[in-house]
C-alpha cells in the first residue's frame, strides 16, 4: 500500500495531479482543497489513498493528514463512495464537513452537489460519534472526553431527557466553561432543556 509520495509535480489541474519520482509519473485524483496548497509548487510530498477494484486502480492524494483522515471515514460510510467524498472535500473544508457531522446540520451536507437527505442523514449518524477519535481535530471534540461531561450525561439521561438534546446543551455549556463540577453543568443543562 502506499502511504505518501514525495517527487516533482509535473502537472497540476483542480482535479488532478501528476506527481514523477524516480522516473514514474504517479496520477492521483485530489480536491479542490489540496489543489490550492499544491498548485505553487515544483516539489511536493502527497499523502495517498489507494482505491483497487476488479476493473481499476485509482489513487487519490492529499496535502494533509485531516483531509485524509475524513476522506477515509466518508468513503466508509454506505453510499459515499471516493468520488463524492472528493466532490464533498471539494465542497466544504475538512473542517467545515467536521463540524457539520458534529451539529448534526443536514442542510450545509445537503447542500453538496450529490448528497441527498438520507445520504446526509446516513453520514451523520455513521461518523457523528466516530469524529472525535479523529487526532489533531479541533477543540471542539475533546469534550466527548470530558468525564463530567459523560457523568452529566448520564445523569439527565435516567431523569428522562432525551440524549440527542442534552449532548447539544452540554457541548454548549462546556464549550462556554470548561472546569465545571458535574453539580455545576447538570444545573446549567436543566436550565436550557
Amino acid at each position: 500500500m502506499i502511504d505518501y509520495i514525495r517527487g516533482s509535480i509535473t502537472s497540476i489541474n483542480p482535479t488532478q495531479v501528476t506527481v514523477e519520482t524516480a522516473g514514474i509519473g504517479y496520477s492521483l485524483n485530489i480536491s479542490l482543497s489540496t489543489y490550492s496548497k499544491l498548485e505553487k509548487l515544483k516539489e511536493c510530498r502527497i499523502l495517498v489513498h489507494e482505491v483497487i477494484r476488479e476493473d481499476s486502480h485509482q489513487l487519490y492524494g492529499f496535502a494533509d493528514e485531516e483531509e485524509r483522515n475524513i476522506f477515509r471515514m466518508l468513503i466508509s460510510v454506505t453510499g459515499v463512495g471516493a468520488a463524492t467524498a472528493r466532490i464533498m472535500l471539494s465542497s466544504l473544508t475538512p473542517d467545515e464537513i467536521e463540524k457539520a457531522i458534529i451539529s448534526a446540520n443536514v442542510n450545509i451536507l445537503k447542500g453538496i452537489k450529490g448528497i441527498g437527505l438520507k445520504t446526509a442523514q446516513r453520514i451523520i449518524v455513521d461518523l457523528k460519534d466516530k469524529l472525535g477519535k479523529v487526532p489533531g481535530t479541533s477543540e471542539i471534540f475533546d469534550l466527548r472526553d470530558n468525564t463530567g461531561r459523560e457523568e452529566a450525561l448520564s445523569a439527565l439521561v435516567m431523569l428522562g431527557f432525551a440524549k440527542s438534546a442534552v449532548t447539544k446543551v452540554l457541548d454548549k455549556i462546556l464549550r462556554e466553561e470548561k472546569n465545571l463540577s458535574v453539580e455545576e453543568i447538570v444545573k446549567r443543562a436543566l436550565k436550557s432543556l
